[in-house]
């Protein structure tokens, strides 16, 4: 069936175990999480925006901002188990007639410490679901490793088939390149970084919490491993780079430094 509807859902939180409350930290006169959900709403191909938190304080601020909030528990490990705990409403909300065909209907996930997500990003997804037949139940984007980024376990690589699948996912550079030294392994095929985006079919993030246990997931920390090793899907497309991701004090102020260069 083909993708009919698509929406993005921005899962947040307060307490980040990182940089608390970073969510909510100025840049250039807006708080982070303001400035994902207007970049997303940029978008073209999609039909709604939504904040999903388990925040009143976040809640209060995106409805003021004019974007609809769907509450979530407070124990959800991961933002993709967030967005999955309210599928439902959320697929309700990316119809224009009231209700959604589950496998008709793209979820994109984006993290809300991307402040300067690319909307044009989020229009490639969509239009992945909507080029591929049969339509794969994840779509991710990947970017082009710079050599002096291969070992850095910081930075998760993604192992590609030769169709663009997603064979793997890790923190280590994959695939070994054997009897040659690994500064040299760059030489010798592309690595590929993973883009902390996703775009869930939307039958796929429904049953997010009928997925077996992934002792892969539990040893790298990357939870699109449960996905792997549950025999899904997920097509990857290449773009030019990643977007900065907010995780350390160190990262906010690179953040500020790219609104006001001269501050």
């Amino acid at each position: 069936m083909a993708i009919q509807q698509a929406l993005v859902a921005v899962p947040a939180r307060l307490q980040s175990s990182r940089l608390p409350n970073k969510v909510l930290a100025d840049i250039g006169g807006k708080p982070m999480i303001q400035r994902v959900l207007e970049r997303c709403r940029e978008s073209s191909t999609v039909e709604v925006v939504v904040l999903c938190t388990d925040s009143p304080q976040l809640q209060q601020l995106a409805e003021g901002w004019g974007f609809p909030v769907l509450m979530t528990a407070a124990s959800c490990s991961s933002g993709s188990e967030r967005i999955a705990s309210v599928a439902d409403q959320l697929m309700a909300l990316a119809s224009k007639e009231g209700q959604a065909v589950a496998e008709q209907t793209a979820v994109i996930n984006v993290q809300g410490d991307q402040p300067f997500i690319d909307p044009a990003v989020i229009d490639a997804m969509v239009d992945e679901f909507r080029r591929l037949d049969p339509v794969p139940a994840v779509v991710t984007p990947v970017y082009r490793l710079k050599p002096e980024t291969v070992h850095n376990p910081n930075v998760v690589k993604t192992l590609l088939a030769h169709d663009g699948r997603a064979l793997y996912f890790s923190r280590s550079a994959i695939p070994h390149v054997r009897d040659v030294d690994p500064v040299d392994w760059h030489r010798h095929t592309t690595y590929w970084g993973h883009v902390g985006m996703y775009g869930f079919r939307g039958d796929v993030l429904a049953s997010w919490d009928q997925l077996p246990t992934s002792p892969l997931e539990d040893l790298e920390r990357l939870e699109q491993l449960r996905l792997i090793e549950a025999g899904h899907t997920i097509a990857t497309f290449p773009v030019a780079g990643t977007s900065l991701s907010v995780d350390t004090a160190e990262q906010l102020e690179q953040a500020r430094s790219m609104v006001c260069p001269s501050a």
